[in-house]
């Protein structure tokens, strides 16, 4: 008989309740009680249907739409992203026993990607976007799914062997506590030429939007961790005419653009989209 999302999830928990803390009083885990995973000071957090949990104290409201993620998860999904994910491969391929959390995981494809198919690694998501992990949970892997806070990770310190940072923000702070002393942090930043022409579509009229630099983000990783290596990566990837919808309203990008730009933008066929990166893989 299949088992359900939340006892599978209450599985995960009661394995691997040594991985996590608790936000509220920074106290370890102890249980899980009729789907409610509980720390030694009493507090509680209770398990969805989908079996992800919710440990903010607060709604949070975020442009991470489900409509978006899901157009996100398309491209992935045709392979928008598959010479990136093979590069990324090679870091990770060796962590087969390990705790490997993907930070602002979205919609959960690249950490149903990477996660390394041998072995038994203790996999966990997680995002800012309820909507998010709720599609998270529809992957075809064993991982754990919740909505948490980047500036107060749910885990333990020295605890974490790998850290996934794609296309996410950072909080290094708290990456270097929760890092084991030989963990890594992988961490991907868009570089100027990244989907350089959704840039032009939107914003045809205004060149100070079709170009931007990441050089802060780079610079400040260099300051705040130990690089073991930075490379950067550029290719291309032919979009077909089933995937333009989705090309469009895949990325932020779009957020700033007037009714009008999207409008004409419906009209427009990208034969193409570029995707330039940088790939950095550090430890603290």
């Amino acid at each position: 008989m299949l088992q359900k999302k939340i006892d599978r999830a209450a599985d995960f928990l009661t394995n691997y309740k040594q991985v996590f803390r608790c936000p509220l009083c920074k106290e370890e885990f102890v249980a899980v009680e009729q789907h409610d995973f509980c720390c030694q000071s009493g507090h509680k957090f209770d398990l969805s249907k989908k079996g992800t949990l919710f440990f903010l104290t607060h709604q949070v409201q975020t442009d991470y739409n489900k409509e978006m993620l899901s157009h996100r998860q398309n491209m992935i999904q045709a392979g928008l992203y598959e010479e990136l994910i093979q590069t990324l491969k090679g870091s990770i391929a060796h962590l087969n026993q390990a705790v490997i959390v993907d930070v602002g995981c979205g919609e959960g494809s690249f950490l149903s990607k990477l996660a390394p198919k041998e072995g038994k690694a203790c996999n966990i998501g997680f995002d800012i976007s309820k909507a998010g992990v709720q599609l998270a949970t529809n992957q075809e892997i064993d991982a754990f799914w919740c909505v948490a806070d980047l500036t107060n990770l749910p885990f333990q310190t020295n605890r974490v062997d790998c850290l996934l940072n794609i296309f996410s923000p950072s909080h290094y702070e708290e990456f270097r506590r929760v890092l084991t002393q030989d963990g890594l942090l992988i961490k991907v930043i868009p570089e100027s030429g990244y989907l350089k022409e959704l840039r032009a579509l939107f914003y045809e009229d205004q060149e100070t939007k079709q170009s931007y630099s990441n050089q802060l983000v780079l610079e400040k990783i260099h300051k705040e961790m130990t690089v073991l290596s930075s490379e950067r990566k550029t290719y291309t990837f032919k979009v077909t005419k089933e995937l333009q919808a989705s090309l469009r309203g895949m990325s932020p990008i779009q957020w700033g653009a007037t009714a009008e730009a999207k409008k004409q933008a419906e009209q427009v066929f990208i034969p193409e989209i570029t995707v330039d990166v940088h790939i950095i893989v550090a430890k603290k």
